[in-house]
């Protein structure tokens, strides 16, 4: 990369309508083992259910400001919204009343792009920035996907989970042909795992099996994959959010914790890789005209 270019940053949307699948779980966990790496994190909690926010700790009753703040007012200061968590990992929390956002922002013409302004103005602060949509496909969702430059999905491997991935997709092309053209499917995080199922097997398969598929097609998924390591199931992962702690906090030997650290490396791994790809990229000069070519002009 040219010296005098902007640091990118990986933006990434996490998303499922459906409820209790581990969305926010695979959020708080995957940035907090990114952020262990050394790289700065930011979550946004975009869910009015707030539940990212209360995961790293944060009261959501005793904010000055939040997310919906941020979302209404385009003059906010997003910087004075944002709660450190550690060094290396901080959180745009979310308060109940972000759900009335939606309502709020219906007759704004710059609605579906609030997030991805607010996030622009924080420049080179963070290295990965982590969306936690809420479980639905609203407006809120709309601006993390304009912001976002990726997807990642967090589903179990059941039938039904499986056949909500379709809506789930098809919302991804219609931001992408729309607001967000650079906007991709990276792939599926299966959470509470369990490999010993004949039917987690068969719809593991027939995720992978899909995929394969799409290769050959102009889509958002063309290269979207299942993400390895699944993250098994782990009742530490369900108790540590009432503690307010990311399972590294609360129990750093149990399985979520090597799930989560496993699946942050590769994800870190890959990112490095495409910088070193670009920083390595030829640079293309274009020459000026000459001055018999200016004459002509």
């Amino acid at each position: 990369m040219p010296e005098d270019s902007t640091k990118p940053v990986r933006l990434i949307a996490l998303m499922n309508q459906k409820g209790g699948v581990g969305k926010t779980t695979t959020t708080v966990n995957l940035a907090a083992a990114i952020a262990r790496s050394g790289r700065k994190t930011l979550v946004v909690d975009l869910d009015p259910q707030a539940h990212a926010s209360l995961h790293l700790g944060v009261d959501a009753d005793a904010l000055g400001s939040s997310v919906y703040d941020v979302l209404i007012d385009p003059s906010a200061d997003v910087r004075a919204a944002i709660r450190p968590v550690s060094d290396m990992l901080h959180v745009l929390p979310a308060q109940t009343d972000l759900a009335a956002a939606e309502t709020e922002l219906a007759d704004a013409p710059d609605r579906q792009r609030r997030l991805e302004r607010a996030l622009a103005s924080l420049g080179e602060t963070y290295e990965f920035i982590l969306l936690d949509c809420p479980p639905s496909l609203g407006l809120l969702t709309v601006n993390a996907l304009t912001a976002a430059r990726e997807v990642i999905i967090p589903m179990q491997a059941h039938f039904l989970a499986l056949q909500g991935v379709g809506k789930l997709l098809e919302t991804v092309r219609l931001i992408s042909k729309g607001v967000n053209p650079r906007l991709r499917v990276t792939g599926i995080v299966l959470c509470m795992h369990d490999p010993s199922s004949t039917h987690t097997r068969e719809v593991v398969g027939d995720l992978e099996a899909f995929f394969e598929a799409a290769r050959a097609q102009e889509t958002p998924w063309r290269f979207a994959r299942v993400l390895r390591p699944a993250i098994r199931r782990n009742i530490k992962l369900a108790e540590c959010p009432s503690f307010g702690k990311t399972i590294f906090d609360y129990a750093p030997d149990a399985p979520g914790a090597a799930d989560y650290g496993a699946l942050a490396e590769v994800l870190v791994k890959e990112w490095d890789a495409l910088l070193q790809r670009r920083a390595e990229a030829p640079v293309v000069v274009v020459p000026a005209p000459s001055v018999q070519a200016r004459a002509s002009m």
